[in-house]
Order: C-alpha cells, then structure tokens, then sequence
C-alpha cells in the first residue's frame, strides 16, 4: 500500500508584526573575531569600558543598589544627562523629558513605536541603519526610502518630493554605515524643508562624540525648526565602549517623550540601577576616555584607508564620523556573494545591501577593531577579491 503523506497547517500562528519584520528586514549577525577570522564587521569598540564606569557598577552592586529602578530611570542620571542636553541643544533640557533606555535600540524602538500608527508613511535615507526600518514594519508603517547623493550626503530635492505628508524621518549623525558628517548647513535645509509641516524627527546621534571634521559637531536639537520636533536618541554604547552595559536615553518634545515611555515601560520596564549607576560615572567622569578612543579611532580610520586604497577595484568614501568604511567595489556580484567569498578568505565584512537597495555593491568595514586586526583583515579582503576576478 503506497505512503500517503498529507501536509498539516502549522499548529500555532505568529502574529502580522512578525511576518512583517521578516519581510522587511535586511539584518544579519556577523561574528566576532576568533582564531581563524578577522572581523571588521562588529560596530563594537574593541576597548574595555572605563575603569571609573566598572567601579562605580561595582560599588553600587556593594551598596545593595539591586532595586527596582523608577520606569523613566534614576534622577541623577536623568538630571546630568538634561545639563548636557542643555549644552548641547542651547536650550533649557529638562530632566522630566529624559527616559532612560535599554540601550539605544529599545530606545529607537521606544520611539518609533510611540509615533507610528499603521499606514504612516515614514522617510529614512538609503542606505542607512537597517533597523529603523524594521521598526517602521513592526509597527506596520510605510518605509519610504531617498537615495543619498554621490557624495553619499542627502539629495535635498528628492528628500523634499519624499518628506510630502510623511508622519515621521528618521536618520542618524554621524551615519552608519557610510561614515558621513551631516553639517549644520544640511540640518539647516532639513530644518526648511521641515517648516509648516507636522512631519517628526528621530535624530540617531550614536556617535556624536566621533566626528573627525574638524569642525564642532551639530545636533538636530540644536538646530532651530528642528528642535521641537525631534526626539534625540543616544547610547553609551559607543562613546564609552559600553555595548554590553545595554544603556541608553531619549530626550524630546514632552508628548512624545512620554508616548516613548510607555512603549519602554511596556515592553522593558526600567533599566536596572547598578548600569545606571554606572552610566552616570560615565557623564561625570569620563570625558578624558571618550577623547582618547576617538583619537584612536581616528587613527584607525587612516590606517584603514591607507590600506584600502591599495586594493584594485575599489572606491572609497570618505569617512568623517562614526567607525565605518563604505567602499564600493567595481565586481558583478551582489554584495551578499561578495562578503560570504571573503569570510572563505578569513575576514568578515558587512554586505552594503543589509542597509539598503542603494548600498548594494558596497561594503561596510569597521575601524573599530584593533590596528593589528584592521591590518590583516584588509590583507586578507585584498586577498578574497582578487580571488573573485
């Protein structure tokens, strides 16, 4: 008697955010390096966090500071963090439109998930950092991506056509994964592109603190016509090499700060007590450290590029923040063929397209890695492409 085989329906379902973000997304995970491979594809800084910030975490763990935490976070944090942000926007900040996040991801998440509703049309530059679209899917929006300029900087006149009755913007400064700077002039022009409409913004200043232009860095809450639409996200993670600390905060007009709040609430209650305990060393103190790895990745930055533009077939941006490389590179592949033939050759890479359709044929490298690494992992791409050819 012959085998009859009958296909079941699955038993459980999953719901539409799901399904949604699955066909959205362009995020993979990348390893870190290990003894057979070079990786230049982690965004992770390869220093060790401050000692001041592992002190502080570990007196406060001494203490008995194993409490809950207030869901917005802890007051001395939030009302260091409202002086900074005083500085920084040249307006008073207050403490009360501070939220303390589970890194600047829960933070984005946070944000965006409290502006959002289903149908919204929402503008982010291509390419940019791929989970600000996954976002705008979960929350069941729609993503209208504007190529960027040759020179990698935004196409003023297709963001204009693009920003017409969008809901929201979100971009980052410096960028992830091109590297650039966007200067005042430009958040000026957004600033006026911006004016009489009801459409928010989500400025992304991950690496505020990495910028290599010599000029001083401008935020969007600087910027009038910008500040009181914008919800500034930021990280510890970066500046302070704190990526496994999971801390980070938003500041913002006081309605969306707390529409961000309780997305946060909701889905991670609050930050616990010793990271944030930590996290405010790290403002007090630490200035001095943030300095001396941006120097240091500056350093990086030109030893990467150096090494770069030895290998055929190659054009190379121009990095001016943040510790990326965004090569383009002159083969028929798609960059996802591209990166699985380099990690055969030893190194790992992030393919171009996981940040857009426009970053296809390109390739994000990290300078975050140590000057050894960054050196044989470029010696071993140099190897990986000419094998391609």
């Amino acid at each position: 008697m012959p085998l009859t085989i009958t296909t079941q329906p699955p038993l459980y379902s999953t719901a539409g955010a799901v399904a949604r973000i699955a066909a959205a997304s362009r995020r993979t995970q990348q390893p870190q390096s290990r003894g057979d491979l070079v990786s230049l594809a982690m965004g992770e800084p390869d220093f060790d966090t401050p000692e001041k910030v592992t002190e502080a975490a570990a007196a406060s763990l001494r203490s008995g500071r194993t409490h809950y935490s207030p869901l917005l976070g802890e007051a001395p944090l939030r009302e260091a963090l409202a002086a900074k942000l005083s500085v920084t926007a040249g307006a008073p900040a207050s403490a009360a439109d501070v939220l303390i996040t589970q890194g600047g991801t829960a933070g984005l998440s946070a944000s965006i998930l409290g502006i959002v509703d289903p149908g919204d049309k929402v503008v982010i530059p291509d390419p940019t950092y791929s989970l600000y679209g996954d976002l705008v899917a979960m929350a069941g929006g729609t993503v209208v991506p504007v190529p960027l300029g040759p020179d990698l900087h935004w196409d003023l006149d297709r963001l204009a056509d693009a920003l017409t009755d969008a809901k929201l913007f979100v971009f980052c400064n410096p960028v992830n994964p091109t590297g650039i700077v966007h200067s005042r002039e430009e958040l000026e022009a957004l600033a006026e592109l911006l004016d009489g409409t009801p459409t928010l913004v989500i400025s992304d200043e991950a690496y505020a603190d990495l910028d290599y232009t010599g000029r001083p860095f401008t935020s969007a809450i600087s910027v009038d016509g910008l500040r009181e639409r914008t919800v500034h996200c930021q990280t510890f993670s970066k500046s302070y090499a704190m990526t496994g600390w999971r801390v980070g905060y938003l500041w913002g007009p006081t309605s969306l700060v707390q529409a961000a709040a309780r997305v946060h609430n909701t889905f991670n209650g609050s930050v616990n007590t010793v990271v944030q305990d930590a996290a405010l060393a790290a403002v007090e103190h630490c200035a001095a450290d943030v300095a001396r790895m941006r120097a240091a990745y500056e350093e990086r930055r030109d030893i990467m590029r150096d090494a770069l533009a030895t290998i055929p077939g190659l054009t190379l941006s121009t990095p001016e923040g943040a510790f990326y490389q965004f090569p383009r590179y002159d083969l028929d592949l798609p960059s996802v063929e591209v990166v699985a033939a380099l990690r055969s050759h030893g190194v790992a890479v992030r393919p171009g397209s996981e940040f857009g359709a426009c970053g296809e044929n390109h390739l994000r490298l990290s300078y975050a890695a140590s000057p050894d690494s960054i050196a044989e992992g470029v010696r071993r791409l140099a190897d990986g492409l000419a094998a391609l050819r």
